[in-house]
């Protein structure tokens, strides 16, 4: 049994805080006791226990005073290069990062090599998940070779396991493919993901057209780039009923077409990162590779933008685009460079200061974005705390500060790099077995 007391519990299903203790046994929870019926109940269950006579690290008391219970947190959008660019990253230290972020659910992008546009190589990734002690889902690709010419199997691969299709990192333009696509995504209830940007707008793609093109003597990459390519599959979206969900969203425009298609009734979805609710174009200048990603960071107003969508719920989903990258390539000049950050390690705790604690969001609205959108869309166990439901939970401290110094991760390719964030992780359970401990904290 695990037994964690004192806590406060986030529920972002009933959007409120409350302190309460929780019972977990073989992997669920067992027992909710809110502070206000413990009072003058007499001894609740763990009470008394003395956990120094327990021999298993899971069979005992943790004291949670001062921290906040939340669900294990689910990033829909997350890059691990295995198969194919372990180098960068692979399923078992993209695991350790996602544990050390509070994530107990990933799923993941189909941009590998092979791509996952057959059976073997999901299964081989699904299989390799499993032994993580965190729940590893992938996509699967939308086309053959991501080429955007010919469908993938889809049915044969929904069938197989994969979680949702998208060709993330590659833009589909042949307007027919995106249509059957969507038409094949409804029929299997799964969910489907774009990437928008159009390349024929673009002379150098992870640099925003306009102040930082400027500075490094480039075209860069406009806002039209993505808009016109969301505007299109908006428009698939509501013909088709889709589950469509617009992806790193960059752009104020995107987020009031996006808000515009909420409203007609598309079963539409929006990404926000960290990196861009968080960030401008002025990083890219400061920053140089380190801040370079496709969509690029842009503007001050489509920071805002971003944020206020969030708010309102136009963007349900707050997702990483965990994307690592070796030293040696982020050395290379902005032009050559690859584009993207890691973020699994850094999200919660940008999501903290960028909008809880400037008063954007609520930690039940951040934890919804974080948590319970996400596996719900994806039909994920989790989001939730509840009695019989899965324990995949995070306990952090709100307001403690860590420095962001080194990674569990292969790579260390963040442009937060040196930044003291509040937010300090301390327990990631799941299945109400503990995959993550900071050790610094004792109990």
């Amino acid at each position: 049994m695990l037994y964690i007391k004192n806590g406060t519990v986030i529920d972002p299903v009933e959007d409120k805080l409350y302190r309460a203790d929780l019972q977990i046994e073989d992997g669920k929870v067992t027992g909710i006791f809110p502070a206000s019926e413990k009072e003058g109940a007499g001894q609740q269950p763990g009470e008394g226990v003395d956990r120094n006579d327990k021999q298993d690290m899971n069979d005992q008391i943790i004291d949670a005073k001062g921290l906040m219970i939340a669900p294990g947190l689910a990033d829909t959008h997350v890059h691990f290069r295995d198969p194919g660019f372990t180098y960068k990253e692979d399923i078992d230290t993209g695991a350790g990062a996602a544990a050390k972020g509070g994530f107990t659910q990933i799923v993941l992008m189909a941009n590998t090599k092979p791509v996952v546009d057959n059976k073997e190589t999901l299964s081989y990734i699904l299989e390799k998940g499993k032994k993580t002690g965190i729940h590893i889902n992938s996509c699967a690709n939308v086309t053959i070779q991501m080429e955007g010419k010919e469908l993938a199997p889809m049915e044969e691969l929904a069938g197989a396991g994969a979680a949702g299709f998208t060709d993330d990192g590659i833009p589909l333009m042949n307007e027919t493919i995106v249509k059957e696509a969507m038409e094949w995504a409804k029929k299997l209830n799964k969910p489907i993901s774009f990437h928008e940007e159009n390349p024929a707008l673009i002379t150098n793609n992870g640099v925003n057209a306009g102040k930082a093109a400027e500075f490094y003597h480039l075209k860069g990459s406009p806002r039209e780039a993505e808009i016109s390519l969301v505007k299109r599959d908006l428009e698939l979206a509501l013909l088709t009923g889709a589950e469509v969900v617009i992806q790193h969203i960059s752009a104020r425009e995107s987020v009031e077409l996006l808000r515009q298609a909420k409203a007609k009734g598309a079963h539409v979805h929006g990404e926000a990162t960290p990196h861009h609710f968080t960030l401008t174009q002025e990083a890219v200048i400061q920053k140089g590779t380190m801040a370079k990603m496709n969509p690029p960071l842009r503007e001050e107003e489509d920071r805002l933008a971003i944020i206020e969508g969030l708010q309102d719920g136009t963007i349900d989903l707050i997702a990483t685009d965990h994307a690592p990258h070796s030293r040696e390539e982020k050395e290379k000049p902005i032009t050559e460079a690859p584009s993207g950050i890691i973020g699994l390690e850094t999200a919660l705790s940008l999501g903290i200061r960028e909008l809880v604690q400037k008063g954007y969001l609520t930690y039940p609205k951040l934890i919804h974005r974080m948590s319970s959108a996400p596996c719900r869309l994806y039909g994920l166990e989790g989001g939730r705390i509840a009695l019989g439901q899965s324990a995949d939970l995070v306990l952090f401290h709100p307001e403690e500060v860590w420095n962001v110094s080194s990674f569990v991760s292969k790579s260390s390719n963040s442009p937060f790099i040196g930044e003291d964030l509040p937010g300090v992780v301390y327990y990631t359970i799941c299945g109400g077995k503990i995959v993550y401990r900071n050790l610094s904290r004792k109990g």
